[in-house]
């Protein structure tokens, strides 16, 4: 079964809209774990409008599943990131003023970029994914990396699924295959819902995890937070 990973970005932009500590992000968080999710995740930014350092350093030590950390990898990122030593980490290409990932690596044009980034962390034991879009080539290229992992960057098929499922999730499915044949761990993430999620897990081999956060928690307004966790993971359950 394709783990659920609970980005709860969301929960600590609530909290910083008002100050103070509610809702509790790190309680957030170990609520998740509690009504089943597999993982969870978090997506610092520079301004600390969402997730803050402080956060990442206060999940650690009590976080039971597995931590993912995503981030665009500046120096401060990745001294962060080694210096809590999730289980995993996945590099997304965002610019510091970005509202929200728009767009997988180029593989090929930040390659060197990236190695030195990937080796770095597999230096120090940490699990590494790339945020990627479905080019096989830009997945070949991945592997070249040294990575572990991919995150398939799945905004565009959930654009697509409403008007044809079939054809939203065509270039997933040859994206999948290139994972698998370039030996590489598969993940997905980006606008994932309860109407979307079930058909491509269906569709998709070999995916190991995905990450869902906005729609997640925006659904546990009217469905609260456990019942809506155990819905999604109901999704996840194919075959």
């Amino acid at each position: 079964m394709t783990r659920l990973s609970v980005n709860i970005n969301k929960i600590a932009t609530i909290r910083n809209a008002r100050g103070g500590n509610i809702p509790d992000v790190v309680k957030a968080a170990l609520d998740c774990e509690r009504f089943g999710a597999q993982g969870i995740t978090v997506h610092p930014r520079p301004d600390e409008r969402h997730i803050r350092r402080k956060d990442v350093y206060d999940l650690k030590p009590l976080l039971k599943t597995e931590f993912n950390i995503e981030g665009y990898p500046t120096r401060k990122f990745i001294n962060m990131v080694i210096e809590v030593k999730p289980a995993q980490v996945t590099l997304v290409p965002d610019p510091p003023n970005a509202l929200t990932s728009s767009a997988g690596w180029d593989t090929l044009k930040h390659f060197d970029f990236l190695k030195d980034v990937v080796a770095e962390f597999q230096a120090n034991n940490i699990r590494t994914s790339i945020f990627i879009d479905t080019g096989p080539e830009l997945i070949y290229k991945a592997a070249e990396l040294g990575t572990n992992r991919v995150e398939l960057y799945t905004e565009p098929y959930a654009t697509q699924f409403i008007k044809n499922k079939e054809k939203a999730i065509e270039p997933f499915i040859i994206a999948a295959k290139a994972a698998g044949e370039a030996g590489l761990g598969l993940n997905a993430g980006h606008d994932l819902n309860l109407d979307n999620l079930k058909y491509f897990a269906q569709q998709i081999p070999n995916l190991l995890e995905v990450s869902i956060g906005h729609a997640l928690i925006s659904d546990a307004l009217y469905f609260g937070l456990e019942n809506t966790i155990q819905m999604y993971l109901r999704e996840l359950k194919v075959g």
